[in-house]
């Protein structure tokens, strides 16, 4: 825990009380070795698709965004101490049944029995587990799943891994007040599509579907676990307690990353899940793009468009992500079929 605390805090080691404006980007593509001396136009394109998702998370139109924040110096100064000390209080604990659960997962002698067991030792999973199942992001057929048994089978150890990494940050997600349940919902939504991409990209470059699945997942909360950060920092402080979007969205662009690793770290989850991070948060220059970074980008722009925001031009998708056409196509094409089957559905996912 000090090795890990240090590296944090090194990330935010400056002598000002106060960090500067953000630097930090959600979607950072590779600098390609240019065949021409056409400047890389990925970095304002990313940086445009990351304003149109804030813009739609906290509802708010580009100029709130962009409000003075010289009074809330104090806020940002707390927030800061809190997240490199490791002293967040909104921070999610580890979910009890995780550790259990991802080493049954790992280890192929696990039948379905053992792994169903484990599933029903925790009501409250089973219950988010069976929601998730038979939501159209993860159902398979028509025909409803009612046990957990029945989950495992039809959905398989690959597919059940990743209802489980959903079933256990739901309930992180869930709104707790009317004034949370916008960002909430489409905080959530905006998770899942990108998790989902994630996975997708991860089968066709033969990488760690679930592990790509569950780090998909780490922004959305992460994002949520900040602003009732923030939340809870502004109420000790005013009589509202609720915090402006353009403080919200200077808290998330600068302390996103950081955050997912301090979840992926108070998770205990493998050391893979923290490179997969670091590599969407810093990649080096001509890196090859993690099925995470394009995922988050093709991810976002489809949960985007399907909210009809504005988001990033057809042709100009190609210049931010590392695939082939063929590739984004499928990608895009699956996930416009979740999102369109989500939106008809009543069943809470």
């Amino acid at each position: 825990m000090p090795g890990f605390l240090s590296w944090i805090s090194g990330l935010f080691a400056t002598k000002q009380s106060v960090p500067p404006a953000p630097e930090a980007r959600l979607f950072n593509p590779s600098p390609e070795k240019p065949a021409t001396d056409t400047p890389d136009a990925s970095p304002v394109l990313a940086q445009q698709l990351e304003e149109h998702l804030f813009c739609w998370l906290l509802d708010a139109e580009p100029a709130a965004l962009r409000a003075d924040l010289s009074s809330y110096e104090e806020v940002l100064e707390e927030l800061y101490q809190r997240l490199t000390s490791n002293k967040m209080e909104e921070l999610p604990r580890q979910p009890m049944s995780l550790p259990m659960l991802m080493r049954a997962l790992s280890d192929e002698s696990t039948d379905r029995q053992r792994l169903t067991e484990i599933i029903l030792g925790d009501p409250s999973l089973t219950d988010q587990l069976l929601q998730i199942a038979n939501s159209p992001y993860f159902r398979t057929s028509d025909h409803a799943i009612e046990s957990v048994d029945q989950a495992v089978f039809v959905l398989g150890v690959d597919g059940i891994r990743n209802v489980i990494s959903a079933a256990v940050m739901r309930p992180m997600m869930a709104a707790r007040n009317s004034r949370e349940a916008l960002f909430g919902q489409r905080g959530w939504r905006w998770g899942l599509t990108c998790a989902r991409a994630a996975e997708l990209i991860a089968r066709t470059q033969g990488e760690d579907t679930s592990a790509h699945f569950m780090v998909g997942l780490l922004p959305s909360l992460a994002y949520i676990t900040i602003r009732r950060e923030l939340q809870r920092i502004c109420r000790s402080r005013t009589a509202t307690g609720e915090p402006e979007p353009a403080l919200v969205r200077h808290a998330l662009a600068r302390y996103q990353w950081a955050t997912c690793q301090l979840l992926a770290n108070e998770w205990n989850l493998p050391p893979k899940y923290h490179a997969y991070l670091l590599a969407a948060e810093r990649p080096a220059p001509r890196q090859k793009h993690t099925p995470l970074t394009d995922g988050m980008v093709i991810g976002t722009r489809e949960v985007l468009r399907h909210a009809h925001q504005r988001n990033l031009a057809e042709e100009e998708l190609p210049k931010v992500v590392r695939l082939t056409p063929d590739q984004i196509s499928n990608v895009r094409n699956a996930l416009q079929k979740m999102l369109r089957e989500g939106g008809r559905s009543t069943v809470r996912s």
